[in-house]
Protein backbone atom coordinates (compact mmCIF):
# COMPACT_ATOMS: atom_id res chain seq x y z
CA UNK A 1 0.00 0.00 0.00
CA UNK A 2 1.23 3.41 -0.56
CA UNK A 3 -1.59 5.43 0.32
CA UNK A 4 -2.42 5.53 3.76
CA UNK A 5 -6.51 4.47 3.86
CA UNK A 6 -8.76 6.60 6.11
CA UNK A 7 -11.51 4.94 8.13
CA UNK A 8 -14.33 6.10 9.67
CA UNK A 9 -15.63 3.28 11.97
CA UNK A 10 -19.10 3.39 13.62
CA UNK A 11 -21.63 0.96 14.88
CA UNK A 12 -25.40 1.49 13.77
CA UNK A 13 -26.04 1.36 17.74
CA UNK A 14 -26.92 4.13 20.42
CA UNK A 15 -27.50 1.36 23.36
CA UNK A 16 -24.30 1.41 25.76
CA UNK A 17 -23.89 -1.88 26.16
CA UNK A 18 -24.19 -2.71 22.27
CA UNK A 19 -22.40 -5.77 20.80
CA UNK A 20 -22.00 -3.98 17.56
CA UNK A 21 -20.27 -1.30 19.39
CA UNK A 22 -17.75 -3.60 20.81
CA UNK A 23 -17.71 -5.40 17.29
CA UNK A 24 -16.44 -2.27 15.69
CA UNK A 25 -13.42 -1.85 17.49
CA UNK A 26 -12.63 -5.19 16.66
CA UNK A 27 -12.98 -4.57 13.44
CA UNK A 28 -11.12 -1.22 13.98
CA UNK A 29 -8.26 -2.93 15.16
CA UNK A 30 -8.07 -4.97 12.17
CA UNK A 31 -7.86 -1.75 9.93
CA UNK A 32 -5.27 -0.12 12.09
CA UNK A 33 -3.28 -3.48 12.54
CA UNK A 34 -3.01 -3.19 8.40
CA UNK A 35 -2.13 0.57 8.47
CA UNK A 36 -5.14 2.82 7.91
CA UNK A 37 -5.48 5.75 10.10
CA UNK A 38 -8.92 4.95 11.84
CA UNK A 39 -11.33 7.52 13.71
CA UNK A 40 -13.95 6.01 15.83
CA UNK A 41 -17.18 7.42 16.13
CA UNK A 42 -20.60 7.12 18.47
CA UNK A 43 -23.60 7.90 16.17
CA UNK A 44 -25.26 8.83 20.00
CA UNK A 45 -22.79 11.53 19.95
CA UNK A 46 -24.53 12.89 16.95
CA UNK A 47 -28.34 12.83 17.80
CA UNK A 48 -30.49 14.25 14.76
CA UNK A 49 -34.24 13.99 13.83
CA UNK A 50 -35.83 11.68 12.12
CA UNK A 51 -35.46 12.55 8.28
CA UNK A 52 -38.18 14.50 6.93
CA UNK A 53 -38.30 16.79 3.79
CA UNK A 54 -40.49 19.42 5.49
CA UNK A 55 -38.20 19.86 8.34
CA UNK A 56 -35.48 19.77 5.92
CA UNK A 57 -36.65 22.77 3.45
CA UNK A 58 -37.47 24.72 6.72
CA UNK A 59 -34.45 24.62 8.12
CA UNK A 60 -31.86 23.03 6.19
CA UNK A 61 -29.60 20.20 7.79
CA UNK A 62 -28.83 19.59 11.45
CA UNK A 63 -26.28 21.06 12.47
CA UNK A 64 -24.88 17.24 13.62
CA UNK A 65 -25.71 15.86 9.74
CA UNK A 66 -23.58 18.75 8.49
CA UNK A 67 -20.76 17.70 11.16
CA UNK A 68 -21.09 13.96 9.81
CA UNK A 69 -21.00 14.88 6.12
CA UNK A 70 -17.47 16.36 7.05
CA UNK A 71 -16.37 13.59 8.90
CA UNK A 72 -17.28 11.45 5.94
CA UNK A 73 -15.78 14.08 3.64
CA UNK A 74 -12.32 13.20 5.49
CA UNK A 75 -11.95 9.78 5.13
CA UNK A 76 -11.62 7.23 2.33
CA UNK A 77 -13.78 4.24 3.80
CA UNK A 78 -16.52 3.31 6.25
CA UNK A 79 -16.07 0.40 8.52
CA UNK A 80 -20.05 -0.10 9.79
CA UNK A 81 -21.33 -2.84 12.37
CA UNK A 82 -24.97 -2.78 11.58
CA UNK A 83 -27.26 -3.93 14.54
CA UNK A 84 -30.21 -6.27 12.75
CA UNK A 85 -33.81 -4.94 13.37
CA UNK A 86 -36.55 -7.27 12.41
CA UNK A 87 -34.30 -9.05 9.94
CA UNK A 88 -33.46 -5.41 8.48
CA UNK A 89 -31.24 -2.05 9.05
CA UNK A 90 -31.04 -0.51 11.90
CA UNK A 91 -33.15 3.07 12.05
CA UNK A 92 -30.05 4.45 13.32
CA UNK A 93 -28.01 3.73 10.63
CA UNK A 94 -30.42 4.51 7.81
CA UNK A 95 -31.30 7.83 9.11
CA UNK A 96 -27.83 8.85 9.10
CA UNK A 97 -27.46 7.29 5.91
CA UNK A 98 -30.30 9.71 4.96
CA UNK A 99 -29.00 12.75 6.82
CA UNK A 100 -25.26 12.67 5.20
CA UNK A 101 -26.47 11.76 1.36
CA UNK A 102 -28.46 14.93 0.99
CA UNK A 103 -27.73 17.80 -1.14
CA UNK A 104 -27.13 21.28 0.91
CA UNK A 105 -26.14 24.93 -0.79
CA UNK A 106 -24.16 23.81 -4.03
CA UNK A 107 -23.48 20.40 -2.71
CA UNK A 108 -24.98 17.74 -4.73
CA UNK A 109 -27.09 14.60 -3.21
CA UNK A 110 -24.24 12.05 -2.50
CA UNK A 111 -21.40 14.36 -2.72
CA UNK A 112 -19.51 13.09 0.69
CA UNK A 113 -20.93 9.52 0.45
CA UNK A 114 -20.12 8.62 -3.51
CA UNK A 115 -17.20 6.37 -4.43
CA UNK A 116 -16.24 5.68 -0.31
CA UNK A 117 -15.04 1.96 -0.01
CA UNK A 118 -17.21 0.28 3.00
CA UNK A 119 -16.49 -2.84 4.93
CA UNK A 120 -19.35 -4.49 6.80
CA UNK A 121 -20.14 -6.73 10.11
CA UNK A 122 -22.59 -7.40 12.40
CA UNK A 123 -23.39 -9.17 15.77
CA UNK A 124 -26.71 -10.49 16.90
CA UNK A 125 -27.92 -12.70 19.78
CA UNK A 126 -30.09 -14.84 17.00
CA UNK A 127 -28.34 -17.58 15.11
CA UNK A 128 -27.68 -15.80 12.05
CA UNK A 129 -25.92 -13.22 13.64
CA UNK A 130 -27.20 -10.52 11.89
CA UNK A 131 -26.70 -11.34 8.08
CA UNK A 132 -30.41 -10.68 6.68
CA UNK A 133 -29.67 -6.86 8.09
CA UNK A 134 -26.30 -7.06 6.33
CA UNK A 135 -27.91 -8.01 2.83
CA UNK A 136 -30.39 -4.36 3.40
CA UNK A 137 -27.63 -2.57 4.59
CA UNK A 138 -25.09 -3.40 1.35
CA UNK A 139 -28.24 -2.89 -0.83
CA UNK A 140 -28.51 0.68 0.07
CA UNK A 141 -24.83 1.33 0.09
CA UNK A 142 -24.87 0.09 -3.37
CA UNK A 143 -27.34 2.13 -4.63
CA UNK A 144 -26.17 4.81 -3.36
CA UNK A 145 -22.33 4.30 -5.05
CA UNK A 146 -20.35 3.09 -2.05
CA UNK A 147 -18.23 0.15 -2.98
CA UNK A 148 -18.88 -2.55 -0.88
CA UNK A 149 -16.11 -5.17 -0.57
CA UNK A 150 -17.67 -8.79 -0.79
CA UNK A 151 -15.74 -9.76 2.82
CA UNK A 152 -17.80 -9.42 5.97
CA UNK A 153 -18.41 -10.73 9.22
CA UNK A 154 -21.66 -12.07 10.91
CA UNK A 155 -21.20 -12.77 14.61
CA UNK A 156 -24.30 -15.18 15.86
CA UNK A 157 -25.11 -15.67 20.07
CA UNK A 158 -23.29 -12.18 20.18
CA UNK A 159 -24.45 -11.61 24.07
CA UNK A 160 -22.08 -14.53 25.05
CA UNK A 161 -18.92 -13.97 22.21
CA UNK A 162 -17.13 -11.33 24.09
CA UNK A 163 -15.15 -11.31 27.42
CA UNK A 164 -15.24 -8.42 29.93
CA UNK A 165 -12.18 -6.76 28.31
CA UNK A 166 -13.84 -6.68 24.89
CA UNK A 167 -12.00 -9.29 23.37
CA UNK A 168 -14.00 -12.15 21.34
CA UNK A 169 -13.62 -15.24 22.89
CA UNK A 170 -13.02 -17.18 20.13
CA UNK A 171 -10.12 -16.09 18.47
CA UNK A 172 -11.14 -16.94 14.76
CA UNK A 173 -14.05 -14.83 15.19
CA UNK A 174 -11.84 -12.13 16.44
CA UNK A 175 -9.82 -12.93 13.89
CA UNK A 176 -12.31 -12.80 10.59
CA UNK A 177 -13.81 -9.64 12.27
CA UNK A 178 -10.48 -7.77 12.50
CA UNK A 179 -10.09 -9.51 8.59
CA UNK A 180 -12.98 -7.62 7.18
CA UNK A 181 -10.96 -3.87 8.23
CA UNK A 182 -7.98 -5.38 7.23
CA UNK A 183 -9.51 -6.03 3.68
CA UNK A 184 -11.51 -2.31 3.51
CA UNK A 185 -7.58 -0.60 4.48
CA UNK A 186 -6.45 -2.88 1.69
CA UNK A 187 -9.07 -1.91 -0.88
CA UNK A 188 -9.29 1.78 0.67
CA UNK A 189 -5.79 2.48 0.19
CA UNK A 190 -5.56 1.15 -3.23
CA UNK A 191 -8.90 3.27 -4.34
CA UNK A 192 -7.07 6.27 -2.75
CA UNK A 193 -4.45 6.21 -4.94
Amino acid sequence: MSNTAKILAFAGSAREGSVNKKLIRVAAEGARSAGAEVTLIDLKDFPMPLYDGDLEAEDGLPSNAVALRKLFALHDGLLIAAPEYNSSISPLLKNTIDWVSRPAGDDPSLKFIAGKVAGLVAASPGGLGGLRGLVHVRQILSSINIIVIPEQHAVSAAHEAFDDSGTMKDAKRQAAVAGVGARLAAVAARLAD
